[in-house]
């Protein structure tokens, strides 16, 4: 892969430019030097954060960039809201992730009543045995759709994996019976859709730290990836894969 062929890089945040409040040098470098050379987008599935609070971060870090910069999940939940007239839902996350609801479809109404249809779940770093137990009486009722922000399994931090959406995925379904009608975070590449009416695959890179989300989103939209060795994935990892990385590197400061 020639790097220097990409007009588009996509990047992960939380393990690969990254991890908690630790900023990762090399790819933070490769990042400020390539900010007005290429099209430097991010992607997080991380959905307990506003996406202001991301810029904010990342401009402590020297990585000076607008709101339109930044993919998330939230984006193709909210047009899915309206698309499918959903107004009246029971959600599964923190403050952030309701305000962000709350902004962007003022008539959006949280409820677990009768009238509710559709569960949302997010990264709810509030999560409570209520929470668990109402939502999983409602997705008892199958005309309540279940939607999720993404599958991550864990939330890379300094102080190891925390619990992320995709364990609680897998509580709902031990549960309930019953797994997401739709996840819109990686590797769905619903997240890249205005990118690639840009953008032809080969011009674009996805890099991040994880084979199950970051490679996953790469291949199915058919560009390269680049995995960094800092975050979840480990080298010893790559064996059991059929299809390697176009890249892999501890992290970008070499390029």
């Amino acid at each position: 892969m020639n790097l220097d062929q990409k007009r588009c890089i996509i990047f992960d945040l939380d393990g690969t430019v990254y991890l908690g409040d630790r900023p990762i040098p090399g790819t933070v470098d490769f990042i400020r030097r390539n900010l007005g050379v290429r099209d430097i987008q991010f992607l997080t599935n991380n959905t307990s954060k506003n996406l202001a609070d991301y810029t904010a971060k990342l401009a402590g870090m020297g990585i000076h960039i607008g709101l339109e910069r930044m993919l998330s999940p939230l984006l193709p939940l909210v047009d899915h809201l309206r698309e499918q007239s959903i107004t009246r839902v029971y959600p599964v996350g923190n403050a952030n992730f309701t305000t962000f609801l709350r902004e962007r479809m003022p008539d959006i109404a949280f409820t677990g009543g009768d009238d509710c249809q559709a569960v949302l779940l997010g990264y709810d770093t509030e999560l409570t045995y209520r929470k668990l137990t109402e939502s999983c009486l409602l997705l008892q009722r199958p005309e309540v759709a279940f939607l999720a922000t993404h599958a991550d399994k864990v939330c890379p931090s300094p102080q190891g994996p925390l619990p992320d959406a995709g364990s609680f995925m897998a509580l709902y379904e031990a549960a309930t019976g019953r797994t997401p009608d739709i996840v819109f975070g990686k590797p769905n590449t619903i997240l890249l859709r205005s990118l690639l009416a840009r953008y032809q695959p080969h011009e674009m890179a996805m890099v991040g730290d994880r084979i199950y989300t970051d490679k996953l989103l790469a291949e199915n939209a058919g560009m390269d990836f680049i995995l960094v060795l800092s975050g979840e994935t480990r080298r010893e990892d790559l064996a059991s894969l059929s299809r390697q990385p176009a890249l892999v590197v501890d992290d970008l400061g070499g390029y």
